[in-house]
């Protein structure tokens, strides 16, 4: 990374907070439908969701500027990216799923995509260049907790 394209970086940066962006404010009132469910255990106070996802959707754009700029064949890179697009739109329907829609068994399920299409990422990415995936692994993580979240939310409220 000694010769980093600042403007392709921040622009990559940028791509994937907009995707959190717009869902945030697509469901602007998703802290008061959280609030309105019975938790469970271990269920963060709703100031935490904002941080932990802004920070993951900057190591997010990090990422797939490593694989754009790797030496991976094009062909490498745009199945890795396609797989990283994925992601983003799958993660930016769940929001509007959960809490604009209140479909809470829907939204567990479409977490496990999400986790599936993001592990496909992660192998991929780390085929093209280790670091990329590692960024990936708080990410993937975080959407563990979620789907925990998820379904402990759907059990103690149906």
């Amino acid at each position: 990374m000694k010769n980093i394209k600042w403007a392709q970086l921040i622009l990559s940066i940028i791509i994937s907070l907009s995707v959190g962006g717009l869902s945030g404010f697509l469901t602007s009132n998703n802290m008061d439908t959280y609030k309105k469910y019975h938790l469970p255990m271990l269920a963060p106070p709703g100031f935490v969701f904002p941080v932990v996802w802004t920070i993951l959707f900057i190591l997010m754009g990090i990422s797939a500027y490593i694989v754009l700029n790797s030496t991976a064949s094009n062909k490498e890179k745009a199945n890795a990216l396609f797989l990283y697009g994925l992601q983003l739109v799958i993660n930016f329907l769940w929001p509007l799923i959960f809490f604009k829609f209140e479909l809470v068994f829907l939204g567990f399920l479409w977490i496990l995509l999400l986790l599936a299409v993001v592990a496909f990422m992660i192998v991929s990415f780390y085929k093209i260049n280790p670091l990329s995936a590692y960024l990936q692994i708080p990410y993937f993580l975080w959407l563990l907790f979620a789907a925990y979240l998820n379904i402990g939310i759907y059990v103690l409220n149906k």
